[in-house]
């Protein structure tokens, strides 16, 4: 079965939520690259002209310009250790939780004939769960990993965790991953 790593939104706006799941991410983007499995990474952001009234983005009506991510600006790029690993591979641009929305994350994983999506990656309970929601929605088997995703606290972390694990797809640990993926 085809397996693909999704890193989700590793970016500096989120940096102070990746202290356990980025060596944890680093470690699987290592792993998939030595097995020569396909590596994929989203990148949040909004336009100036959806940061402009009237805001037709229902993120940045929600949260307003100030509390979005604008293209372009240092909160938008990737945490440099991340960067080092995804040059090279495809970053999927985004701009709402779900990865697979008005994006070309579908076309890009049926070109690599992928079959199981491997989730991580910030926030657990906002765009790692609802990518990892939408990717079994859609046929995918899915993982999200336990150890290598971050939230705002625990408690939401644990939420996505608890809630995607109930009825979607397994929580494995990143050891496990690699076990699985030998």
């Amino acid at each position: 079965m085809a397996t693909a790593l999704l890193v989700i939104d590793m970016q500096h706006v989120f940096l102070n939520m990746t202290s356990t799941a980025l060596p944890n991410i680093l470690k699987l983007i290592d792993h998939f690259a030595a097995k020569s499995l396909p590596i994929l990474f989203t990148q949040h952001g909004h336009s100036k002209e959806e940061l402009t009234p009237p805001y037709k983005n229902q993120l940045v009506r929600k949260w307003g310009p100030n509390g979005s991510i604008h293209t372009g600006s240092k909160d938008w790029e990737l945490i440099p250790e991340v960067a080092i690993k995804a040059k090279g591979n495809p970053i999927v641009a985004k701009n709402t939780y779900d990865a697979f929305i008005d994006t070309n994350l579908a076309e890009i994983l049926k070109e690599k004939k992928v079959e199981r999506l491997v989730a991580c990656g910030v926030m657990t309970d906002c765009c790692c769960d609802t990518t990892a929601r939408s990717a079994f929605n859609r046929g995918y088997e899915t993982w999200l990993v336990k150890d290598a995703c971050g939230s705002a606290n625990e408690t939401q972390h644990e939420a996505g965790l608890q809630g995607f694990g109930f009825a979607f797809g397994d929580v494995p640990t990143t050891a496990e991953v690699m076990s699985r993926l030998k």
